[in-house]
Order: structure tokens, then C-alpha cells, then sequence
């Protein structure tokens, strides 16, 4: 692959210093351009140490308005990036739609450094690969114009260009120390396969030879400005949907859905109650200490009716934890901020450190329930969805994290005698707005979300937990009973 680029291709100094203030203006005017069509734009840098990336970072930020512009490195590990998923600390920096995000390495970095100095098995890294580009297709779905630079040096280069930097600065910086040739070749071998798995035609990858720097630079700026403008000319959003069949059959064909097999006589006394709740409430307290001092993290997903019993069964279970170890998301409409990228940025974000509980009261299965039924979003958003959330919680569960997610469901009538209840309890008015009554009035929509959400997303590592709450006692029970059994298996594990 690369031995294709080693051309020895060069540029004189003037026609870069020619060039130069065309392709200035031309990628500023892009950049304002991105940022009026709220248009987020990755650039993902890497190659040879040595090749100079640095440096034509350097002149991107002089040539670009460096207001809208992050540079994120990732060459150490924080203690807090050690306690989450590898992909964390990527999307806690990813750009906001309208800016520019550079990413040294990006999530190649980390993968190719091991597998190049044999750290991790090669099956292992294809796993990573795999794992890359289903990230870059899922941002791309999103809008993102995601653009792949790798600087390349010829071993011949490599050497000699490492040792003008050490004559001219002994103190080089330690990403830029050279590689003797056995540790270049494996490198090269490394790279060459993480290019080849990744480079699609939605996110390609540019192999920029690098020998010369004004060659370098100006086909670095050439590519971006060529990249931009392709993206803009094709802005429109059927140029970049994703659409995904469903091979369910709708449940307009097939009025039962999955919410009609819930047992909803359930029910438990009170006397039941207090017993099994006492019982398993104690059992949850150790068992959320043992999962601290095992380091692993659990989220639990509640979502249901409205008025189905979300808050009180949540309520029983962190009077069970300490307070030290849980925390509780109440996910509303998304903030301005949050609506600037991926749906899936807000929850990345709050993901919970090793041995911590995070409990969220709704979730990212709004995409496809709230935002389906009430057009908030595409069909081809809500039905690529699917598999983004599987994704999602399968980083999850592959970093050790317990994932549980419940369904609450009642009967319309038993959530029509509760929000009558609501209007008339002065301390539970504020639970009923407007917006329940009109969720009310699209029962069956609803009804078709949900079946659909529970096919395609219930896996063996993060299945839906479908709990009958038209008793609240029995819900509440059933909940924590259910939670002490996921951990008690986990720790077991």
C-alpha cells in the first residue's frame, strides 16, 4: 500500500508561498460556510512519527479561524478514561455541529501502538477495526463529515528526518521519537491493515507522502478544501441517509404486540410487600458495595406509561444504595448544546465510573419511542437507531458494565384513574401536563414503538426487563428482585 505513495514528490517553496493565500481564503470561506449549515467536521490525523503532524496542525490553525477549531491528543490515559469504555474519551470531545474537532490518532492510536509491539492479538485488533468503523458510519449517518489524514514516511525518510529533529532539538518530544527498522516495519504492517478495514467510501482514508513539507501542507489544506466542498454541495439529507429495513412485521399487520403478553393481574399484598422489599433491599445495599470494591459499573434504564410507576420504583432502590455510590438521570428535552451533536453525546458523557450505579429515568430509547411517534425524527434516524443503540450498550457490557433496562407497563385504564388522581392531589399535580394527555390519545402508536424497540434491541447482554405495573407494590418488588439477580449473576461471573 504505501510503498505506492513513496513517490518522492516535492513542491518549491514559492509556489506553496503562490498558493498559498488562494487556498487561505478558499478554506476559510468553507469553514464559515460549515458553520452556517451547522455541519460538524472531524479530522482524524495520523502516520509515521516523524512525518510532521504537528506541524500541519500548526498551519491549519493559522490558515482556519481557530475560534471554531479543538485539537484533542490522546497519548496518555487519565485514571477517569481507565473506568469507562475505550470510546469515552472520543465522544466526550467530539465537535459540535458547525465546528471542527482534530483528533491525533483518534481511536486508531491506542490499537495500533499494541498491536505493533504485540500488546494485543491480531484477531483483537480487527475487533477494534470493526468497531471503527461502525463509529465513523454512525457519525456520518448523523451529518458529521469525518476526514481521515495519514502522513507517510518511507523507512529511508523515517530515519533521516528523526535525526535532523534530534540535531535540532535534543529534547524531542517523546511522540516524535523514531522507530529502528524492525519496529517500522511491524508499525507499517499495522497501519496498512488498519487502513485497509477502515477506508470506505463514506470515510476514506488520505495517505499524504511526506518527505517534503510545502508538498505536504498544501495537499493536506487541497484535501480538506476538496472534502468540504463535496459535503456541502451534497447537503441534502437524502445524500446521506441510512436507511434500514426492518424485517419485523408491523404490527399493523399483526395487531398483538409484546406489551399484551405482560401478566398485568400481578399483584402483591401489602404485608407481601414490606417483607420482600425489606429483604431485597438489604441484599441490593451489599451487593452494590460488592460491585464497587469489583470495580464494575451498572446502568439501569427504567422507561413506561406515563404514570406507570417510573419514580417510585427508582426511589425504592436508592433507598437500598448508598448515596455515595449511585446517581440518578432524569433525561428531559436536550439542551441546545446537547441537540449540537450525536443523540448518543448526553449519555457518553454521564457514563458512570468502575464500581459507580447510574439510573436513568428515560433514556436514549426516546430516538425511537417519543421522537418516532411524535415526528421529532426521521424515519431513517429512528430505524438506524436500533442498531446504534445495540452498539452502544454492547461497549457497554464489553468494558464489564451491568446493563439493565425495564419497561413499566399499566392498562389505559388503570393510567386514566391515576391522572385523575394526579389532578386532584395537590403534591402530585405537577406530575400531569398537557403533553401526558396528548401521549394518552396515541396509545397504539406507542403500543407499535415499543413492540419494535423490545425485537430489536432485548440482547442477551442488556435484555428488556417487562415488568406489570398495574400494581405498583408488585412493580416495585419485582424491580429490585430483578436487579439483586443481575448483579448476584455478574459477580458470580
Amino acid at each position: 500500500m504505501f510503498e505506492a505513495i513513496e513517490l518522492g514528490q516535492s513542491m518549491k517553496k514559492r509556489d506553496f508561498k503562490a498558493r498559498e493565500p488562494e487556498l487561505r481564503s478558499e478554506l476559510m470561506k468553507l469553514q464559515l460556510e460549515m458553520t452556517d449549515e451547522k455541519i460538524s467536521t472531524l479530522i482524524i490525523v495520523g502516520g509515521v512519527p516523524g512525518a510532521g503532524k504537528g506541524d500541519v496542525i500548526d498551519r491549519l490553525c493559522k490558515w482556519l479561524d481557530s475560534r471554531g477549531i479543538q485539537t484533542h491528543a490522546f497519548w496518555d490515559e487519565t485514571d477517569e478514561d481507565r473506568e469507562r469504555p475505550r470510546e469515552w474519551r472520543f465522544w466526550k470531545r467530539m465537535p459540535a455541529r458547525g465546528t471542527i474537532g482534530i483528533m491525533f490518532g483518534g481511536w486508531y492510536l491506542e490499537p495500533m501502538h499494541q498491536h505493533t509491539n504485540g500488546e494485543i492479538e491480531t484477531c483483537d485488533f480487527d475487533e477494534f477495526m470493526t468497531e471503527a468503523r461502525e463509529l465513523e458510519r454512525m457519525l456520518h449517518n448523523d451529518g458529521m463529515l469525518i476526514i481521515k489524514l495519514w502522513y507517510h514516511l518511507s523507512e529511508k525518510g523515517h530515519k533521516k528526518r528523526i535525526k535532523q529533529r534530534k540535531q535540532a532539538n535534543p529534547h524531542v518530544r517523546h511522540n516524535d521519537q523514531g522507530m529502528d527498522k524492525e519496529h517500522y516495519q511491524a508499525f507499517v504492517a499495522t497501519a496498512e491493515r488498519a487502513l485497509r478495514d477502515t477506508d470506505t467510501g463514506e470515510c476514506p482514508w488520505y495517505i499524504i507522502e511526506s518527505e517534503d513539507r510545502w508538498f505536504r501542507d498544501m495537499t493536506t489544506g487541497t484535501i480538506i478544501k476538496n472534502a468540504m466542498s463535496a459535503r456541502l454541495a451534497s447537503h441534502r439529507v437524502s445524500d446521506r441517509r441510512a436507511i434500514v429495513h426492518d424485517p419485523v412485521v408491523s404490527c399493523e399487520d399483526n395487531p398483538r404486540t409484546i406489551l399484551d403478553k405482560i401478566d398485568l393481574s400481578a399483584s402483591l399484598s401489602k404485608d407481601e410487600y414490606d417483607e420482600q422489599l425489606k429483604y431485597y433491599q438489604a441484599k441490593l445495599l451489599d451487593l452494590s458495595w460488592q460491585m464497587y470494591e469489583a470495580r464494575r459499573s451498572t446502568v439501569m434504564v427504567f422507561e413506561g406509561a406515563d404514570a406507570a410507576g417510573k419514580g417510585g420504583a427508582i426511589r425504592r432502590l436508592t433507598n437500598a444504595i448508598d448515596s455515595l455510590l449511585y446517581r440518578v438521570i432524569s433525561v428531559a428535552a436536550p439542551t441546545d448544546e446537547e441537540l449540537a451533536h450525536h443523540y448518543l453525546w448526553r449519555f457518553w458523557r454521564q457514563f458512570p465510573r468502575a464500581g459507580y450505579i447510574t439510573i436513568y429515568d428515560r433514556s436514549w430509547y426516546g430516538r425511537v419511542l417519543v421522537e418516532r411517534v411524535e415526528g421529532f425524527a426521521e424515519q431513517y434516524e429512528w430505524m438506524r437507531a436500533y442498531s446504534e443503540i445495540n452498539n452502544f450498550e454492547e461497549r457497554m457490557t464489553d468494558h464489564g458494565t451491568v446493563v439493565m433496562k425495564f419497561w413499566l407497563h399499566i392498562s389505559q385504564d388503570t393510567q386514566l384513574a391515576r391522572f385523575k388522581e394526579r389532578e386532584v392531589t395537590p403534591w402530585k399535580q405537577h406530575k400531569i401536563t398537557d403533553e401526558d394527555w396528548r401521549n394518552r390519545d396515541k396509545w397504539d402508536d406507542y403500543k407499535k414503538a415499543i413492540n419494535d424497540m423490545v425485537i430489536h434491541t432485548s440482547t442477551p447482554e442488556a435484555p428488556w426487563t417487562l415488568v406489570s405495573s398495574e400494581n405498583k407494590l408488585h412493580a416495585r418488588v419485582e424491580v429490585i428482585k430483578t436487579v439483586c439477580e443481575r448483579l448476584e449473576r455478574a459477580l458470580s461471573e
